[in-house]
């Protein structure tokens, strides 16, 4: 270079500023990371062509998220942050996130949805529907973890204390703890001696032992679904505030968006953040999302679909176990005795008033209104539509069934899809599984699972298709200890890579009924099962 000409020694200065400025941008998003996941775990070399394939259907979202973070086409940076102010945003990107206890991959804004509640403290995360606000706590609770946090505390509708009870040990090597129910009181005290992740419910949370925020002190304090404390006076509102008095890092999970409920976003805030609250205003609402997101950034999280599409995959599938009540475990016990396989996949629906998967299928419709979501529900029943029809009142759609003639079936459809914003159909699972496009619909809920899986996703893939703008979220509801739970473990010990060619084979396209299990026999196995289990409860009572 000493020899060189003046203008080349500057194209050899622009060249080394231009590798500096890659290496810093490398490092900042994190690529060193990246590349030694990708080449430890997405390029690992696959048995044979078809578990490749089939690792991509599983995964499908890890490999889209993984290229797209590496090649720098994803999301909108401040889209995927939320539109936070510089300081924040910098702020929460300069913590690195401990992942060691995880046993999922983070889609890049769930990583940084984790990192914000970390290092802002006490917050809200508002993200829309299906955008992964589980994970991002268990994240949050798993960093905590690794750094020497032993106690951790969900607050949660007793409706979803299951599933987070899951989802903690599926997604995570932290021990949960229900603390729930008749033996709530032992629970809690392993708990406070084992340490973990509690989980717990509203109703049970003010029945806990007095003092004992103070006394255990958790790492942190999720409260999900916290729009349900958003009345200071409530008795359930007291209980949280009160731990949260006592715990320094607390986070809110919802998935109304605040903006629009600034009155109700002002009392959620005051428990974390009093300060913060005289200074959010109705105006901060009326001048827009965006606006109203930097407003009360050091205290809220909100990113919408839109927001983060790239990095989500096209189906999102969760199962939301319930547990029976008293009523309808009694009419399931019922049905098991006289046999009746039918009446037993019903018997959670039996007493509408105190279903708890009925209750579960309120608090999604009324969480897709309030995102402006169409939902489809499905069931094999009339008995159970009618439930939902009950349940949701007036201005649902259908139900569609064998007997309503088919012009009238895509009438129903078409005013379903032609409604503004949020709206509800309901179908039995045969006739409308099968020769409607329902893919104005992005919330589909199954009322429950299905002898034949084919049904299972042809239903889905009436909403899962061409058209299709919006990723499309699945519930199943499942009643645990129950039929439900014995169908999808026999389902389960299927041969998966079997299952996944033989729905793509021609045999399958024109046969459904070859890759599936005998009726017949799948309700006989099930219903001895299920006699077998209660018989051996009854004795050992």
């Amino acid at each position: 270079m000493l020899f060189a000409g003046r203008r080349s020694r500057a194209r050899v200065r622009e060249a080394l500023d231009a590798v500096r400025s890659a290496v810093a941008d490398a490092e900042e998003r994190e690529l060193p990371v990246l590349f030694a996941q990708a080449s430890a775990d997405l390029l690992r070399s696959p048995g044979s062509p078809a578990e490749a394939w089939v690792d991509f259907e599983l995964r499908s979202a890890e490999y889209y998220s993984l290229l797209a973070e590496l090649s720098g086409s994803g999301p909108d940076r401040d889209a995927a942050e939320g539109f936070l102010p510089a300081g924040i945003a910098d702020r929460v990107r300069a913590l690195r996130l401990d992942d060691t206890l995880l046993r999922v991959s983070l889609r890049g804004y769930q990583a940084f949805g984790a990192r914000f509640a970390l290092a802002q403290k006490r917050v809200i995360i508002g993200d829309e529907m299906g955008l992964g606000k589980t994970v991002q706590a268990i994240a949050a609770l798993a960093h905590l973890a690794a750094r020497g946090e032993t106690h951790f505390l969900v607050v949660c509708p007793a409706s979803v204390l299951i599933n987070w009870t899951r989802e903690i040990r599926a997604r995570s090597t932290l021990r949960a703890v229900p603390v729930h129910g008749a033996e709530r009181v032992t629970a809690f005290a392993d708990w406070r001696e084992g340490g973990g992740v509690a989980v717990t419910t509203f109703d049970a949370l003010h029945l806990l032992p007095e003092g004992a925020a103070a006394e255990v002190r958790p790492g942190m304090l999720v409260v999900d679904e916290a729009h349900f404390v958003k009345n200071p006076e409530a008795r359930r509102s007291r209980a949280v505030a009160g731990w949260a008095e006592q715990v320094e890092r607390v986070l809110f999970l919802t998935g109304t968006p605040m903006e629009n409920r600034v009155e109700e976003f002002r009392s959620l805030v005051r428990q974390l953040r009093p300060e913060l609250a005289p200074s959010v205003s109705t105006t901060h609402g009326a001048a827009g999302s965006r606006a109203f997101r930097r407003a009360v950034a050091p205290a809220y999280l909100r990113r919408n679909q839109v927001d983060v599409l790239a990095e989500l995959p096209a189906l999102v599938q969760v199962d939301e176990w319930e547990e029976f009540g008293a009523e309808d475990r009694e009419a399931y016990g019922e049905a098991v005795a006289s046999g009746r396989f039918m009446r037993m996949r019903r018997a959670a629906y039996a007493v509408p008033g105190t279903s708890a998967k009925l209750e579960r299928l309120r608090e999604l419709v009324d969480e897709a209104r309030d995102n402006g979501l169409k939902v489809v529900v499905f069931s094999y029943f009339r008995e159970v539509l009618a439930a939902v029809g009950d349940a949701l009142g007036p201005d649902v759609f259908g139900p569609l069934s064998g007997s309503v003639p088919p012009a009238r079936r895509q009438e129903l459809v078409d005013a379903f899809s032609s409604v503004e914003g949020h709206a509800v159909l309901l179908s039995q699972i045969q006739a409308g599984g099968t020769g409607l496009n329902m893919q104005a619909a992005s919330v589909v809920i199954l009322c429950e699972p299905q002898i034949k899986p084919t049904l299972e996703h042809q239903a889905v893939a009436r909403a899962h298709r061409m058209g299709q703008v919006r990723t499309v979220q699945v519930h199943r509801l499942l009643a645990t200890d129950s039929v439900d739970q014995r169908l999808v473990e026999l389902l389960a010990r299927k041969d998966r890579l079997f299952d996944a060619y033989a729905r793509r084979s021609d045999l399958a396209e024109t046969t459904p009924d070859a890759v599936d299990v005998s009726d017949a026999e799948l309700a006989r196995r099930i219903v001895e099962e299920e006699q077998r289990r209660l018989a051996g409860d009854t004795d050992r009572a």
